[in-house]
């Protein structure tokens, strides 16, 4: 079905490039390597060392004065350890019509919604690429048909989403994942359709003042699956995928050096609903010791209705969790930056800590550094199941 979906769209849209004006294209290229501080905690996971490849392009035309676009993403990873870890994926392939009180977007595309920074809550449109990292903000492809109207009381976006896209997931070689492998070769919907049901969203967004307002409300297939023991395999879990109706709003204010930021949720499922909220603030303070320099202070707490995860009742991973960061961007020609972060659950003490550091060398090469760490002792805290798995990252990219 996906496979169908995307030559339909790339046949439509080279079709209407024909007339194209205008033509950028660039690329790029990288090489990373996780190195894994302690032997995995589980049977046949790598040992140390994670090495890997990826590359993506982007190529975008446009025509009658930049009012019609199309832009084409398509990405590949290539991982030595783990097979799941391996793929490709078309970001985006999409054809967007520009006119003066609405916008038309077609295809596939990525949609991020969202101000928080540790936590993306209200972020349903895209399914997850998990296998990519473990923060949530890599995405797949969507395909949707996208009506964006602009009015004097805010902008209002209509999604007509067809084609879902699964969640990937580490393999039995992998890391970063739980005790039991995921098969993502039989996968369970709750919908009939399976991965052909159409899934609908509205959304709302409008600047008032100082504040950035949105809201919205999904009907569709659940981007997060419940991963379910198999009957076949002891030892690997199935994913599957309800049906939600799920509300969400968005706010961010801006005060001076104060950035105020708040998400929340409310979906509801045939077996629960609940309600979850994050909330925090960002301080930045300009020209440090007077430099060029930037430091911001962060701040977000988490919450979810359903509590602490048990055998007997799906629970949430972050449901009384304070995120603690500061971020220094140097404002340098390299752009140099660096992001530190600490998570505490306030309940069972377990903690994570993350240091994200990139800076660009010359015109064509940016370096990057990632160092997490996982602390818990206590079973039923989804961190427990990632102790082995504190590692480091380095990542070079070229681009052309």
């Amino acid at each position: 079905m996906w496979f169908k979906w995307s030559l339909l769209t790339i046949s439509l849209l080279l079709s209407s490039a024909v007339t194209c004006s205008e033509f950028e294209a660039n690329a790029k290229v990288g090489a990373d390597s996780r190195y894994f501080f302690e032997q995995g905690q589980y049977p046949e996971q790598l040992e140390n060392t994670q090495p890997g490849f990826y590359a993506q392009a982007e190529i975008y035309y446009a025509w009658n004065n930049s009012a019609d676009s199309i832009t084409f993403i398509p990405y590949y990873r290539y991982d030595s350890e783990d097979s799941e870890r391996t793929h490709g994926d078309i970001r985006e392939l999409s054809y967007i019509h520009v006119s003066e009180n609405w916008e038309l977007r077609a295809g596939i595309r990525r949609v991020f919604w969202g101000v928080t920074e540790f936590q993306h809550l209200v972020d349903v449109i895209n399914q997850t690429d998990a296998v990519e990292d473990i923060d949530g903000e890599d995405k797949l492809g969507q395909l949707m048909l996208n009506l964006s109207t602009v009015n004097n009381w805010g902008i209002v976006d209509y999604y007509l989403l067809p084609g879902f896209r699964e969640r990937t997931f580490a393999g039995q070689n992998g890391r970063l994942r739980g005790p039991a492998a995921v098969d993502t070769d039989n996968a369970v919907y709750e919908s009939s359709a399976g991965k052909q049901h159409v899934d609908l969203a509205l959304r709302w967004s409008h600047s008032i003042g100082d504040f950035d307002l949105g809201s919205y409300w999904f009907h569709g297939t659940n981007r997060e699956p419940l991963l379910q023991p198999s009957s076949q395999e002891p030892q690997s879990l199935i994913p599957y995928y309800e049906q939600m109706d799920q509300l969400g709003i968005d706010i961010q204010a801006t005060s001076g050096a104060w950035l105020w930021k708040f998400e929340s949720i409310y979906r509801d499922t045939s077996k629960d609903n609940f309600a979850a909220a994050q909330a925090g603030f960002e301080y930045t303070s300009v020209g440090i010791f007077d430099s060029g320099a930037d430091l911001g202070w962060l701040m977000e707490y988490a919450w979810d209705s359903r509590g602490q995860a048990s055998e007997a009742s799906r629970g949430a991973d972050l449901q009384n969790d304070l995120f603690l960061g500061s971020r220094i961007a140097l404002n340098d020609v390299q752009s140099s930056e660096l992001l530190i972060g600490f998570r505490t659950d306030m309940e069972h003490h377990s903690n994570t800590f993350l240091i994200e550091a990139n800076r660009r060398f010359g015109d064509n090469y940016k370096v990057s550094f990632d160092l997490r760490l996982f602390d818990s002792n206590q079973p039923q805290d989804f961190v427990s199941m990632l102790n082995n798995d504190d590692h480091i990252q380095l990542s070079v990219e070229r681009y052309f």
